[in-house]
């Protein structure tokens, strides 16, 4: 497949069912944190997808956490469209919009570090994010063993 054709928007509530079907396979990968439909539902509004005729080939979420800081989470690409720039396409788009929101600083909790070092970030001591952000992972089957990265990307 190629990325030609592809749409990015915000997700709509009839893409819940394929982002659910691509976060939780990638989830059940221990690649991720694995989400709920009702989850999806009450974060819609922080999810972009990449799609094509209606089909979902890649999505991600910008999720605010506080005035200064928000999370690019939910990162997720159909193993087919990997290797083709969707993931930095996504990345942007979060990132694009934390600008427009006045939002300081953007992180993520990952296991691609160097992906997001590719597009900016730097990796941090995850002690230095605020335990605020700390919320999502007592859902973690890792907890509190987490082996993930914390990266940064300062935008103010």
């Amino acid at each position: 497949m190629d990325k030609d054709n592809l749409n990015l928007r915000k997700a709509r509530i009839l893409d819940v069912p394929q982002i659910h079907g691509l976060v939780n396979s990638f989830a059940a990968q221990g690649a991720m944190l694995g989400r709920s439909r009702s989850e999806l539902y009450e974060g819609l509004r922080d999810f972009f997808v990449l799609e094509r005729e209606g089909v979902v080939l890649g999505c991600s979420a910008l999720h605010i956490n506080w005035e200064d800081l928000a999370e690019v989470r939910s990162l997720a690409v159909a193993p087919e469209m990997q290797g083709q720039g969707l993931g930095k396409t996504l990345v942007n788009a979060c990132v694009d919009e934390a600008r427009s929101l006045g939002i300081a600083r953007v992180f993520a909790l990952t296991y691609r570090a160097k992906f997001f070092e590719g597009l900016g970030f730097s990796k941090v001591p995850k002690e230095s994010l605020p335990q605020k952000v700390w919320s999502d992972c007592l859902k973690c089957p890792q907890f509190p063993n987490c082996d993930e990265d914390a990266v940064l990307m300062e935008l103010a």
